[in-house]
């Protein structure tokens, strides 16, 4: 019963409302003469989208028919959209809710490359303006990628990531991400922390 909630309900929900794309309206006369009202709308606020994107971080991970229906409202585009055009509130929620995404699922990772997810996130990550805890989450975000979703050496995105990373840093996100299989959640988390921080250091910024 669960599963079909989240599945059929709440996933809609969330991109019908806190994480629906607004579109430029065109401005009519209608409301004036009283042929129709006009709906006004509230864009989300920070808050409702970093909440919106926790509670589809929790279905995906919970549930593999919520990453599949999450595609059909094209999920890795909007999330990307809001990597690139929120603040940190968002930012941070958002690199966890591309990795659940991305889990298991090929479109979903077909999307993220197709939308060029990685160079996004490369940008974020080297860019020495952008606060440091969004650029370490970003760290984290990498090592993830290639420990859970890419796992298979020499696949395209590893060719990708040394062209906007350098050799030495997707050499070393690469050698990182094996790391922690026997470790509890606690030792797991600490160590992929101490490993997105040696990522940030090993970069050139710009």
């Amino acid at each position: 019963m669960l599963t079909r909630l989240c599945s059929v309900t709440v996933i809609p929900v969330l991109f019908q409302n806190s994480l629906h794309q607004p579109k430029d309206t065109v401005a009519t006369l209608d409301h004036i003469f009283g042929v129709e009202p006009t709906k006004i709308t509230s864009p989300s606020t920070d808050s409702e989208i970093a909440l919106a994107l926790r509670v589809l971080e929790g279905c995906c991970l919970l549930y593999s028919r919520c990453t599949a229906l999450a595609h059909k409202y094209k999920a890795v585009q909007v999330l990307l959209n809001i990597l690139a055009s929120r603040g940190p509130t968002e930012q941070g929620v958002c690199l966890d809710a591309l990795i659940s995404l991305m889990l298991d699922s090929p479109s979903n990772q077909i999307d993220f490359e197709e939308y060029s997810g990685l160079e996004k996130v490369a940008e974020l990550l080297k860019d020495v303006q952008v606060e440091e805890h969004i650029r370490l989450k970003c760290g984290e975000f990498l090592l993830l990628l290639i420990g859970h979703v890419y796992v298979k050496e020499n696949t395209p995105i590893h060719e990708q990531m040394r062209n906007l990373l350098g050799e030495q840093c997707a050499s070393l996100i690469w050698a990182a991400s094996r790391f922690g299989s026997t470790l509890d959640a606690d030792q797991r988390q600490m160590a992929l922390q101490i490993q997105a921080r040696r990522v940030v250091e090993s970069l050139e910024p710009y």
